[in-house]
């Protein structure tokens, strides 16, 4: 792996935690405490290998459809999380960002989560970005709904709406597009997350549970990805070295 040509921005579908429960008989709960283990050794090595943004996709829209006591459980698990990070991330002075239709939360995760935001603020090695209740369909609805009270109230012409003006209406905005999207548990979908930013990103898909992701399946995502030619669009001659 070159640490030179890292992806400034990784994002992570982090799937199979009740799959990985249900393989060795567990309640899918202890398969969601052992992705938070797992999350919390990511973040600390993509710091460590000087990753500038991480955004992982911790909670979607959709999983509020699921059974009643397994949100329950899941949002006491994201609170304590929320709570315990705090000195760690401070040590590694990241900063933290919770992004996504979060006044759906409950509102001791809510307090828990603006607290951290709060106290993480001056941090600047890296960003943490959690996706909580997030929905990408949304996030552009809510963006487009923002820009046309813009338009309306008369502080906005139209005409004078761009693509880099639309994503500073994002939950991200002031961050850059991913570079690397991974997703585990070889589902080859992007499940309603980052659908505008991910335009131009990068695809890595593993078969292996969240849960077993470790800092070795991380390497070689970033290997494959420093393997591939980006070209945005463009034809690249490489007999002329031209780019056309």
């Amino acid at each position: 792996m070159d640490r030179e040509k890292l992806p400034r921005h990784i994002a992570i579908i982090m799937d199979g935690n009740g799959r990985w429960a249900g393989s060795r008989l567990l309640a899918r709960i202890n398969g969601h405490r052992k992705g938070i283990e797992v999350a919390r050794d990511i973040v600390t090595y993509s710091r460590e290998l000087g990753v500038e943004y991480l955004t992982l996709y911790t909670f979607s829209k959709e999983n509020w459809n699921r059974p009643a006591e397994e949100v329950g459980l899941l949002m006491k698990l994201l609170e304590r999380h929320l709570k315990s990070e705090e000195k760690t991330l401070l040590e590694n002075d990241i900063r933290f960002r919770a992004i996504g239709k979060t006044r759906d939360l409950p509102e001791n995760v809510r307090e828990a989560a603006a607290s951290l935001e709060a106290k993480t603020k001056g941090c600047a090695s890296m960003t943490l970005q959690l996706a909580l209740s997030y929905s990408g369909r949304e996030e552009i609805t809510e963006a487009a709904r923002r820009m046309a009270r813009r338009v309306a109230e008369g502080a906005l012409r139209p005409d004078e709406i761009t693509e880099e003006m639309f994503s500073n209406f994002l939950y991200t905005a002031g961050a850059p597009d991913p570079d690397l999207l991974v997703r585990t548990s070889g589902e080859k979908r992007i499940s309603n997350f980052l659908l505008w930013q991910l335009a131009y990103t990068e695809i890595y898909i593993t078969d292996v549970l969240w849960p077993d992701f470790t800092r070795g399946h991380l390497d070689e995502a970033i290997r494959d990805y420093q393997g591939r030619e980006r070209r945005f669009g463009l034809v690249v001659k490489k007999e002329a070295g031209m780019a056309l």
